[in-house]
């Protein structure tokens, strides 16, 4: 009878753990399993978004690599931004979270005020309130000019040279995510390693090369992967405070793939190009997990 009973009580707990998971699954499959396996259905056919889709083999696919310029323009802008913005906003992600872990005053207030820009940074209002302060007469021309004495005859954002070193700036604003994970990883390094550093004689710099960087590589690599997924997706920036322009000089991978699925109704097109990314983001992530047994150091390993 007591084994009856426990039996029941196990089978009574495992009907409630699935029922409070259950919205998360419904939400799952209906989100995200589902139109993931429907982009490469759909990468395979001719859809229009008006009529039924009608199956077309590789042929998206040829058309990327050999009748699409815009594809290799865009992945040639992506690629660009990817591999600078990427990096210089962890480095100074890593500055402000080093500061941020000093004892200071006000520390709670400061370290808000840096990850604000995160929260907002990718809103349409930002984005237009960032066009304007790179245009023609925006604040930065005038700050030029209040320092210089003379107004630049140029729109950094119009600029087909320096237009998308702009959205680079920006992204690098938007240090606020990576900081405070960054910051949780200095939090996690004991203080008696850099006590004991210094009754060594070591300074500053070398208790940050061989203690703070090595012990910081796991969250190193964490921030590296969500950055460079997130590089790829970039989208908000080009589409309203650019338009892909000047001369697709901003022409990011994902709004190439907008335009093809959302302006032109080539759907199936836009399909077969995000599977294509999905691939790149693949490879760029295993690579950076192949490198990593080679520089992250993990303490439970000794």
């Amino acid at each position: 009878m007591a084994k009856l009973r426990t039996n029941k009580l196990a089978g009574f707990e495992s009907g409630a753990g699935y029922m409070f998971i259950l919205p998360w699954i419904i939400g799952f499959i209906a989100f995200t399993a589902i139109p993931f396996l429907a982009l490469f259905y759909f990468a395979f056919t001719d859809y229009d978004l008006l009529s039924a889709p009608g199956g077309v083999g590789l042929d998206n696919f040829v058309k990327m690599f050999t009748s699409d310029p815009k594809f290799w323009t865009s992945l040639k802008v992506t690629f660009l931004y990817v591999l600078t913005a990427i990096p210089l906003r962890l480095v100074f992600a890593l500055a402000i979270a080093l500061l941020l872990n000093m004892k200071i005053r006000f520390v709670g207030l400061y370290r808000t005020a840096f990850y604000i820009p995160s929260i907002i940074g990718g809103s349409v209002a930002v984005a237009v309130m960032w066009g304007q302060l790179f245009g023609l007469n925006g604040a930065i021309n005038g700050v030029v000019e209040a320092i210089f004495g003379f107004h630049p005859n140029v729109s950094w954002i119009a600029n087909p040279d320096t237009a998308l070193w702009t959205l680079v700036l920006m992204a690098v604003w938007q240090f606020g995510s990576p900081m405070i994970i960054f910051l949780a990883g200095l939090k996690n390094i004991p203080e008696s390693y850099y006590e004991a550093a210094v009754v060594d004689g070591a300074g500053a710099f070398q208790r940050f090369i061989k203690i703070t960087i090595p012990l910081l590589t796991p969250v190193i690599l964490f921030n590296l992967v969500m950055q460079i997924i997130g590089g790829f997706m970039t989208f908000t920036q080009g589409l309203i405070i650019t338009g892909g322009g000047p001369i697709d000089k901003t022409l990011f991978y994902q709004l190439h793939v907008y335009r093809q699925g959302f302006e032109f109704f080539n759907m199936g097109y836009a399909a077969a190009l995000s599977c294509f990314l999905l691939v790149i983001v693949a490879i760029f992530t295993a690579l950076v997990f192949k490198s990593s047994s080679s520089w992250v150091h993990y303490e439970s390993k000794g």
